[in-house]
């Protein structure tokens, strides 16, 4: 059984940092790219970050702007988020997903919720 479950989240002051993290299980974890994704209400996913299975390819939505880090750790299975510089604009659910090498279906864990706000 596939299980991904995200833990970090929480509520921060604009300008406020929060390190998101992701513990997997059920999957050969150096087999998957992971993603971290996020989600508003009435909108679509959309892609945080995400990295390759030894770590070489990282990408970043544009709205990221530097200000958060995507790392991995194959023998922890676990993929980490690392946010700085938060706006206002962060808020939203994180979703951390996983998806094997040219393959199409994607796992998500439930979501963990970042509020950012004064």
């Amino acid at each position: 059984q596939v299980q991904l479950v995200e833990s970090g989240g929480g509520l921060v002051q604009p300008g406020g940092s929060l390190s998101l993290s992701c513990e997997t299980s059920g999957i050969t974890f150096n087999w998957y790219t992971m993603y971290w994704y996020r989600q508003t209400p009435g909108q679509e996913r959309a892609l945080v970050a995400s990295i390759t299975p030894a770590g070489t390819n990282i990408e970043y939505g544009e709205f990221v702007e530097g200000r958060f880090t995507i790392s991995r750790d194959n023998d922890q299975k676990t993929v980490q988020l690392q946010m700085d510089s938060l706006r206002t604009d962060d808020t939203a659910v994180y979703f951390c997903g996983a998806r094997y090498i040219g393959g199409t279906e994607t796992y998500w864990g439930r979501g963990t919720q970042v509020t950012v706000s004064s």
